[in-house]
């Protein structure tokens, strides 16, 4: 009888050893290492051998002898999913998405799928019966004659069936359900994890068939599974949001074919998800009464210029230590901008309690909010209105001074498109600006005290 063989893996970046180690050299964390059986010692075939039995011959060949000719795209009928691809789906790539539990993964790459009428697709469920996904697909109210269902965890029926229907899209929910037959480690280990995406791997680059990967996340956020699937594939997705709020953003971490720096916003409804075309319209309050508290920060997600409405409260601390509350911002950026309106202000913030939320559910990382926020605070401070029509776009520094931002010229246009009259930027931004190009108002200032004095 053959001998059992066994790894250790490293189940934060999938490292491989033959012996239990406290330290993963590679990552170096600490008690990741678990033991996975490799093989029993039964003959196993290879799942994947694709359609023809011809070998491939790779030899050398000269960089400037290399033909480079324009990838044909497959266009989607979803515009967000095509400018997070960078244009649409290459043939032969494979794409990673993940993203919490409930999200709409599931609903998303369902919809996708049954919305390529003119392809053959494939949608592989290791996760829910066929009546669970017929209900799901009634549901976004989109049919397709030629999309078919696949609920199997084995790899080797998966390709069995593959070879049968020769789909021209495969669609995986999700990779940590599957199991290979050449590991004997139970499925959603990092073994299994790594061999299943290295099989739909060999058979997307063989057949130029894309494949999308849908995966699950760690409670810390990460990827699950080792850290070579996110080096494997060709394109990282992302898709985050507020199971509270109705809006989700696909964000692209990591692109062979594009820009990672895109991002596409849905909607999620009782139908499905619904592309979000202009989201600054719906992030900004619809609101005819002027409220104190208030700012409309041009900020960009990505490469997409957004307008957001921030809203800030200022009251008398009733306790001896005043609360910093936020919701979607940095609260140790709300506390240096406290600081900096308490010193070169001298306005006195020690003892009010100060809550800050971003309008929408985002989550805001871009400094360009910063002026925004102080003005927000101002505002309430003083309990007085801004004017409706204005808008902020400055990061502010610890001296007080309104810094320039990147890529003003996108950020203003997306104002001027809004019906805005008037926008706030930093003096430094403004020797790069051509105002003929422009309706809209531009007025610049260098420091804080120059914005609180023509505001208020």
């Amino acid at each position: 009888m053959s001998k059992i063989k066994t790894a250790f893996f490293c189940s934060n970046c999938g490292y491989e050893s033959a012996k239990w180690l406290g330290k993963c050299p590679s990552c170096n964390s600490w008690n990741t290492f678990v033991e996975e059986i490799l093989d029993k010692g039964n003959n196993k075939e290879q799942t994947w051998k694709g359609y023809t039995d011809d070998k491939k011959t790779s030899k050398a060949i000269a960089l400037n002898n290399v033909d480079v000719k324009e990838e044909k795209r497959i266009v989607t009928k979803d515009d967000e999913l095509n400018r997070v691809l960078g244009g649409g789906i290459v043939p032969g790539s494979i794409v990673l998405v993940a993203g919490e539990p409930g999200i709409g993964k599931s609903t998303l790459f369902l919809q996708h799928g049954l919305m390529m009428n003119e392809l053959i697709v494939l949608y592989i469920s290791g996760e829910e019966s066929e009546q669970q996904i017929k209900m799901r697909a009634d549901r976004v109210k989109t049919k397709n004659d030629n999309f078919y269902l696949l609920t199997e965890t084995s790899t080797q029926t998966i390709f069995s069936e593959i070879k049968k229907l020769k789909p021209q899209l495969v669609i995986v929910d999700s990779i940590q359900t599957l199991q290979s037959n050449l590991i004997d480690s139970s499925a959603g280990s990092v073994s299994q994890i790594r061999e299943c995406a290295a099989e739909f791997q060999r058979f997307a680059k063989d057949t130029n068939t894309p494949v999308f990967l849908i995966g699950h996340i760690t409670k810390d956020g990460s990827i699950a599974g080792p850290k070579i699937l996110e080096h494997m594939v060709d394109t990282v997705l992302q898709f985050e949001g507020d199971q509270h709020y109705a809006y989700r953003i696909l964000r692209t971490l990591k692109n062979r074919f594009g820009s990672t720096s895109e991002l596409g916003i849905y909607e999620m409804t009782g139908e499905g998800m619904k592309v979000v075309s202009n989201p600054s319209e719906i992030l900004i309050a619809q609101r005819e009464d002027q409220l104190s508290g208030s700012a409309i920060a041009a900020t960009l997600e990505g490469m997409r210029p957004l307008l957001i409405e921030v809203q800030a409260l200022v009251t008398q601390s009733v306790y001896g230590t005043p609360q910093r509350t936020v919701s979607g911002f940095d609260l140790r950026r709300l506390q240096l901008l406290l600081a900096v309106l308490e010193k070169r202000g001298g306005l006195l913030f020690g003892t009010k309690d100060v809550f800050i939320n971003i309008a929408g559910g985002l989550k805001v990382e871009d400094p360009s909010i910063d002026l925004a926020v102080i003005c927000a605070l101002l505002s309430s401070y003083e309990d007085i209105p801004l004017p409706h029509q204005i808008c902020f776009a400055g990061e502010v520094g610890l001296n007080g001074e309104i810094r320039a931002v990147n890529r003003i010229d996108q950020r203003i246009a997306e104002a001027e498109k809004l019906g805005f009259e008037k926008i706030i930027v930093s003096r430094y931004n403004k020797k790069s600006i051509d105002l003929k190009n422009y309706k809209i108002e531009v007025i610049a200032f260098s420091q804080v005290q120059e914005v609180y004095q023509y505001l208020f």
